[in-house]
């Protein structure tokens, strides 16, 4: 009885979010009863619960440093027209029906990895390749599936993407050693995700028609722009952008960040560049005109992550020390340990628990901040090895959080994003007919391939295979119980 009392606030917290209660008001709610249930189950203070809290919301400091930095940069690159090259490049050949699906996957790949975000990069792209699939007389689904999978794309591993930033920072590694550790699996991913889509629209037949975005986003109706300005505003400044045409150099601010980034400089360096070298290149393209709306940009894209973001880690984070405090997720980790007899074992159970956990919550930044902190728990409490080789598998756990959450999302229907897909899809192409949950999931290849090669590699040992994707494997690593 214990045990279930140190438990129920995952349970409540899980109960106000399946409730459609924000999270921002669900964790101080479940924050606040955790407190409660540490005081009478453990006779804690409320002075030492709160010191519990406070050591912990240590961890999430540098986090918020950088996803400060990571929206600031987002905004830029999508005003400055860093964004707009990168569809522009992409288009600039024309498309197929053939071919609408791979490009619209590719191209929002890209951009969310550049933007950090896959609501934004889904509501900026939507309105072009759904209506560019129209001209084409493409497959509706299968497009969707397209910019959905891309879309979430950079979620999992983009530098400047929260649930990336937020994941790792709950697992205390960096952020560039994470990406270093899944970034060939994750292009495998991408590259087995196109050939797929090919695949299905050359067996259903789809015409050879071409298209471009120009004719794309001349035919989206004035009820449509102003939808999309209502959800996503800056989305409709990278609209404009592409239809009016940026020059090629915009897309160095891009090439830099990720050169920094693949080189080894420090994230903030790194984001800090992006938005230096996007104002400097704005300037020459003549998409910004001066310091004064440039810092604007850098303004509006730091204050919506402290809107929102930080708020929400901080009951979180709280909410967590508290959980950590009255070592209320023992339980888990015993029955976990009951099972599995080694630590390979252990690290799928940790990526199905993420998965679960994703379904239960309906949020993929709650499913984060909820179970990665128990699959942390469970392998540091559990498994015995050198420093290096648990940081690996603290790379792992953060790949898990953040894959299952984001990539995993789309396997249910009642997930927030899956929600806002056919909300924007509805909105942005009016003549939309059966774009359903199901249907996105029947051809989201991306998610589809992501998730099941994850659970497959890890449990077979396969992901020996893939550079900088192994988990070290006994003896190297051990589960106490079997020392």
């Amino acid at each position: 009885m214990k045990a279930l009392m140190k438990l129920s606030p995952v349970a409540v917290i899980a109960g106000l979010m399946l409730a459609g209660i924000d999270i921002l008001i669900a964790a101080p709610l479940s924050f606040i009863y955790a407190s409660l249930v540490a005081m009478a189950v453990d006779r804690y203070k409320f002075s030492e619960v709160l010191d519990a809290a406070l050591e912990n919301l240590q961890h999430f400091l540098i986090v918020f440093l950088i996803l400060q930095a990571a929206y600031a940069v987002a905004e830029c690159f999508m005003a400055t027209g860093v964004a707009a090259s990168v569809i522009n490049i992409a288009l600039s050949a024309g498309l197929t029906a053939k071919l609408v699906a791979v490009v619209a996957l590719l191209v929002t790949a890209v951009l969310s990895i550049a933007t950090g975000s896959s609501w934004g990069t889904f509501a900026a792209c939507a309105p072009i390749f759904l209506w560019l699939n129209h001209i084409v007389d493409g497959n509706i689904l299968l497009t969707v599936g397209a910019i959905a999978g891309g879309s979430c794309f950079g979620d999992n591993i983009g530098l400047i993407s929260d649930t990336t930033i937020v994941s790792s920072g709950i697992q205390q590694v960096e952020i560039i050693k994470r990406v270093r550790h899944q970034g060939v699996w994750s292009l495998l991913c991408l590259i087995a995700s196109a050939v797929a889509f090919y695949v299905a629209a050359s067996m259903l037949g789809l015409p050879s028609t071409s298209g471009s975005a120009a004719e794309a986003i001349s035919a989206i109706p004035d009820s449509v722009w102003a939808a999309l300005a209502e959800e996503r505003a800056s989305a409709v400044t990278l609209l404009e952008l592409v239809q009016e045409g940026v020059p090629l150099y915009m897309i160095i601010p891009l090439i830099i960040v990720l050169g920094l980034a693949f080189t080894g400089v420090n994230t903030l360096i790194c984001l800090g560049a992006g938005i230096f070298s996007s104002y400097l290149f704005g300037l020459a393209a003549g998409t910004i005109s001066g310091y004064e709306e440039f810092f604007d940009l850098v303004y509006t894209g730091a204050s919506d992550a402290g809107g929102w973001s930080i708020a929400m880690m901080l009951w979180v984070g709280a909410f967590g020390g508290v959980m950590r405090k009255m070592d209320a997720f023992d339980p888990i980790a015993k029955g976990v340990l009951k099972m599995v007899k080694n630590v390979r074992q252990l690290m799928f159970s940790n990526a199905l628990l993420c998965l679960l956990g994703n379904a239960a919550l309906a949020d993929e930044m709650a499913q984060i901040v909820t179970i990665g902190p128990i699959i942390k728990n469970m392998t540091e409490s559990s498994v015995e090895g050198s420093p290096e080789d648990m940081y690996t598998l603290a790379l792992r756990n953060a790949t898990y959080s953040d894959a299952m959450g984001v990539l995993g999302s789309q396997f249910f229907p009642w997930h927030c994003y899956m929600v806002f897909f056919i909300g924007i899809s509805v909105a942005v192409y009016p003549l939309a007919e059966g774009i359903t949950a199901i249907g996105i999931l029947k051809y989201n290849y991306l998610s589809w391939i992501a998730v099941i090669s994850m659970l497959v590699l890890t449990i077979t040992g396969w992901d020996r295979f893939i550079p900088l994707f192994k988990l070290p494997s006994e003896p190297a690593v051990r589960l106490k119980s079997n020392l």
